[in-house]
């Protein structure tokens, strides 16, 4: 008896060519998380996929379930190709960075809906032309909140003192933002207008990137910060973020 047809929408995360004419591709859904799909035959007639298996894509694909690990891909409907993104490198690596992240930081076959709706309203701000470095920052710190690995921002991750208006430092391997009796020599200098700031952007809704653009201040050390909880939780370094950081 075969395996029944399902459907479900997915973004394309990443494409694979195997042998002459097939490809092996991540896709990311609501539903199952992270699944790798076969599709056969793809390269060789565009009729059934045509450009739904590019990166970035989001689309309703049909599958079964094969025999290992892969879906048997059967058909797609495509429902947003983003081609916007293809027509500026650095938006391209910024959506290469991000899906690389959601690829890095969950496990295969979780359901993800708030991560899910998140990568999409990043991909799609990206493409619409938004305030690509505001909507970096704003991934990074949603997906961090989202997967339950926030630093401590508004008070110190040591006495729980809660800050006034004074000068505090933030150190991701003792849990986040310190006050200086606490810190002594460790961590970065952070403004509290900077930890106020990211910590009200968690207030409003993970699918609005619309409207936002943080202060270079905010974008720099925001950057600090979050580039020491992913160093943290990553098992490694983006391969993307080096090309990334070279543009």
């Amino acid at each position: 008896m075969g395996h029944i047809s399902q459907r479900c929408e997915a973004i394309v995360l990443q494409h694979t060519n195997y042998g002459e004419s097939d490809m092996i591709l991540t896709l990311f859904t609501a539903e199952y998380g992270l699944l790798k799909g076969f599709a056969k035959a793809a390269r060789k007639s565009r009729k059934r996929f045509g450009a739904v298996l590019d990166p970035f894509t989001q689309a309703i694909f049909q599958w079964k379930r094969g025999r290992g690990a892969f879906l048997l891909l059967q058909d797609a409907e495509l429902l947003n190709s983003r081609f916007g993104l293809r027509g500026d490198l650095q938006r391209l690596a910024l959506a290469s960075y991000g899906v690389e992240l959601v690829s890095l930081l969950l496990e295969e076959g979780e359901p993800s809906q708030l991560i899910y709706e998140l990568l999409c309203s990043f991909l799609d701000s990206l493409d619409q032309g938004g305030d690509d470095l505001s909507a970096r920052l704003l991934f990074e710190l949603r997906l961090v909140y989202l997967l339950g690995y926030m630093p401590h921002l508004l008070h110190c991750s040591d006495c729980l003192k809660i800050f006034a208006d004074e000068a505090i430092r933030f150190d991701a391997n003792r849990g986040g933002s310190l006050c200086l009796d606490c810190a002594g020599l460790t961590g970065v200098s952070i403004d509290l207008g900077t930890v106020g700031s990211l910590a009200r952007t968690l207030k409003i809704t993970h699918r609005q990137f619309e409207g936002f653009s943080f202060s270079p201040k905010t974008l720099q050390q925001g950057n600090l910060i979050l580039t020491q909880v992913l160093q943290q939780i990553l098992p490694r370094e983006p391969k993307s973020l080096k090309f990334l950081s070279q543009l």
